[in-house]
């Protein structure tokens, strides 16, 4: 049959006792028509999924006709997120479909610290946003109309600096009284659902791509099968079609579907639906991922394109530990920050990467050509690095990414969203917990994947050291110590070029004794000064005739051997590498 309902998700988040249970309580017990001319307190009640879920339908407006053609009515599916980590787990796992996010703050209190981060989340996930302001009977009726005015003001300031600037604010009291309270009528919430209608638009929905299915609640209807509910995240599905539950490693036959209490053929992206199988225990999944056959995989670690939250204010520094939000699991996983050279620091180092304008930034796939530079920590925008190496303060950084390696496997899409959070911190502080944010480019499933795959990632440290000429054995050769110690195998650095201070530039012949000395040769001979200085001709001869033979005095500074290398983080035969 035809479905003439548009599915509208909308993300309900904000500080706890915000009033967001409430809030959707008192939307999904009102139906109303686009000029909300019935009963408002009409008890025709929306679908009832699950804790988290719920939803109502209304008619669509003449003024919205035409934006959302095809379409007599919307259902709107309310995601409320009780609490910080389910808020997390639940908005990541349907990230793709959230259309419109409702931030509830307690008119009261303002902006909480988990209210900001309701609004990382937010930008990360959605492009809409309405701000409802709740609580309202908390205030006096003679302070109502300034004390409105005066939150909507600090409100919009707030926002003024993201994607959610000016964005409609709507204040109103959901449950009069309390929880506790009994049965009151709400206040404003019309005027909520109007807003709503206003701000609502056509989703870019899509029938392409391998199907995902967010399942949200599972259970059986005697003398039919299991149902599972949710939200389709890509591609389609029809009847008769296999699907995979992949964390239990499982495949079963589409019986039947229904949306909107009728049954369909199929359903595609953005469609809420509930799915029919047979012979499956709903124990078994609660919530998950359902897709078809291969869609899905498990992933032991990730490279992400990675940006800091600008609220975030610890560092995220190579090798620290975040919890890694990612499908719909949430688990430790220790990051390794590398980026991508920019292009003005393409003469520092050979063979790499070209502009960062390059068409492929934009695409979900790692460039495993392109070179890498290693860094101890997230460069934030407008800082440079901080990097000890004098010589890797010399390269710009531009893109950035991080490597993730999971402490345990995770069922996700390849292209995942992921964001990474200090959930462990005090959830009483003021500082924001979610740190950074990023999608999958490279999903490793080899359990072996550091012998395998990152090998092949060009991720480069810098290396400098730096010792003295202690003399010369001839106008061609020079001894130099205090470059390694004793214990170093000096015969790994056997052949590499070194650059003295004075100008010249030599090769590491071996080591010279069993102090950690090495010898240098100097193809093109020492200038004259350095070879008087360190040959030791000048103590012989007495005192000069002229100028030019003149002695060097004691206290000028040493000559430097500078040796400078690049090295693979990843290469398992620790290659030292010069341009």
């Amino acid at each position: 049959m035809t479905i003439n309902v548009l599915n509208f998700n909308v993300g309900v988040l904000g500080h706890v006792d915000s009033g967001k249970t409430s809030l959707s309580k008192a939307l999904s017990t009102i139906a109303s028509t686009a000029c909300f001319d019935k009963n408002p307190q009409s008890k025709e009640r929306g679908i009832t999924l699950d804790l988290g879920f719920s939803s109502f339908t209304v008619d669509i407006p003449a003024s919205k006709m035409d934006d959302l053609k095809g379409y007599s009515n919307i259902q709107y599916t309310l995601v409320d997120c009780p609490g910080h980590a389910s808020l997390i787990r639940t908005i990541i796992g349907g990230a793709q479909i959230i259309d419109l996010m409702m931030l509830v703050v307690d008119i009261t209190k303002g902006m909480q610290t988990q209210t900001a981060e309701c609004l990382v989340i937010g930008e990360i996930t959605c492009s809409k946003m309405i701000v409802v302001l709740n609580k309202l009977d908390m205030i006096h009726a003679d302070k109502q109309a300034s004390t409105v005015d005066r939150m909507k003001k600090r409100m919009w300031k707030t926002l003024e600096g993201t994607k959610f600037a000016g964005c409609p604010i709507v204040a109103v009291a959901a449950k009069p009284g309390g929880p506790e309270a009994p049965e009151t009528e709400a206040i404003s919430v019309i005027d909520l659902i109007s807003t709503l209608v206003n701000s609502t638009y056509m989703p870019s929905r899509s029938e392409e791509g391998p199907f995902v299915f967010s399942a949200d609640h599972c259970f059986s209807i005697r003398g039919q099968g299991t149902v599972m509910t949710g939200t389709v995240l890509s591609g389609n599905i029809s009847i008769n079609d296999t699907v995979e539950i992949p964390s239990l490693g499982m495949t079963k036959k589409v019986k039947s579907m229904q949306m909107f209490r009728s049954p369909v053929e199929k359903i595609k992206q953005g469609d809420r639906a509930g799915i029919c199988v047979t012979q499956f225990d709903p124990t078994l999944l609660e919530r998950g991922l359902v897709c078809s056959p291969g869609a899905l995989v498990t992933v032991e670690a990730v490279i992400i394109s990675i940006k800091k939250i600008t609220y975030y204010k610890g560092s995220i520094t190579t090798k620290s530990k975040f919890h890694i939000t990612l499908g719909h699991e949430t688990v430790m996983g220790r990051v390794s920050v590398f980026g991508l050279p920019s292009e003005s620091s393409l003469g520092s180092v050979e063979n790499l990467s070209q502009s960062l304008s390059d068409s492929h930034l934009d695409g979900h796939v790692f460039d495993f050509s392109k070179e890498y530079i290693y860094l101890d920590e997230l460069i934030s925008a407008g800082k440079k690095s901080e990097e000890d190496s004098l010589i890797q303060q010399n390269l710009n950084v531009g893109r950035q990414f991080a490597l993730i390696e999971l402490e345990r496997p995770i069922t996700c899409a390849p292209h995942s969203l992921v964001i990474g959070s200090r959930l462990d911190a005090d959830v009483h502080t003021s500082a924001c917990r979610i740190a950074f944010h990023g999608k999958i480019l490279e999903a490793m499933t080899d359990v072996k994947y550091k012998e395998t795959i990152l090998p092949k990632v060009k991720v480069f440290k810098m290396k400098a050291r730096e010792g003295q000429v202690e003399r010369a054995t001839d106008k061609y050769s020079v001894i130099a110590k205090n470059l390694f110690k004793k214990e170093t195998n000096l015969a790994a650095f056997a052949n590499l070029r070194v650059v003295l201070s004075s100008g010249e530039k030599g090769i590491i012949e071996g080591g010279f004794g069993q102090s950690g000395k090495v010898k240098i040769r100097i193809p093109e001979g020492l200038c004259n000064e350095t070879y008087q200085r360190y040959s030791g001709s000048n103590k012989k001869k007495g005192k000069a005739k002229d100028d030019e033979a003149a002695p060097v005095p004691e206290s000028k500074e040493p000559v430097k051997v500078c040796l400078s290398f690049k090295r693979y983080v990843y290469d398992l035969k620790k290659d030292m590498i010069q341009s």
